[in-house]
């Protein structure tokens, strides 16, 4: 171990202990039958997996992540939701998301939780997503932050646009991608977004959704299509 971090260890080590071969897809015996095995992740190390990232221009800095509890870096583990595979399972109370894999196993994040994040729990799916999104902060954040005031958001009723809200970019409370959840067709205004903020991770915050640091936001969009099921608890 003298070339090798204890979290670089860790990353590895846990990767190979969790299957003896993670790159496998394929057969596994169950009751005697031959069933489906999905694919467990293998994850670089954590001086990678949260290293600087170009993505359309944006330079994400890179995050630090010893500063952060192992618990809640991306990584594999036991799932412990009981849901089926592919749904994505928000736990406000241990500021964990999981991505059921299936066979058992989850992908694990850390996330960081709003007043907005406590406001609705249950069943949704995701009914939008978008890159680099733009911010529209409601008007009550507006009112008690004057410095604000340029981002508050008018509708254009002729044209059935609205306007105003924060461009895309590294300082947006959005971050690099956004995750909108949809209950019979309609936003219930709950979002899974990345963040700026990496230092929010694993506490309760004083605005906003489910923060996800930039880096594992970019991770989650893409292993989640549109339709993808959700449970926040």
């Amino acid at each position: 171990m003298n070339n090798l971090s204890r979290r670089s260890f860790l990353t590895i080590s846990s990767v190979f202990a969790i299957s003896g071969c993670t790159t496998a897809t394929g057969t596994t015996s169950v009751g005697g039958r031959f069933a489906f095995r999905p694919p467990v992740p293998e994850f670089p190390p954590y001086a990678t997996m949260y290293g600087p990232v170009t993505d359309q221009g944006y330079t994400i800095p890179a995050i630090p992540y010893t500063k952060i509890p192992d618990q809640f870096l991306r990584q594999v583990v036991r799932d412990p939701t009981g849901e089926p595979r592919d749904t994505v399972v928000v736990d406000t109370q241990g500021h964990f998301l999981y991505l059921v894999l299936g066979n058992g196993y989850a992908i694990r994040y850390g996330v960081g939780l709003g007043r907005a994040g406590f406001e609705w729990a249950g069943r949704a799916e995701v009914g939008a997503k978008r890159e680099w999104p733009k911010w529209f902060p409601p008007d009550e954040m507006v009112d008690r932050d004057p410095k604000l005031e340029k981002y508050r958001v008018s509708y254009d009723k002729a044209n059935d646009v609205y306007n105003g809200g924060m461009q895309p970019g590294i300082m947006n409370p959005l971050g690099a991608r956004a995750l909108y959840l949809y209950q019979d067709k309609k936003d219930t205004l709950y979002r899974l977004h990345g963040s700026p903020e990496w230092n929010s991770i694993g506490k309760s915050v004083s605005s906003g959704c489910v923060r996800l640091m930039n880096q594992d936001i970019l991770d989650l969009y893409e292993r989640v299509p549109m339709g993808t099921p959700v449970l926040v608890r």
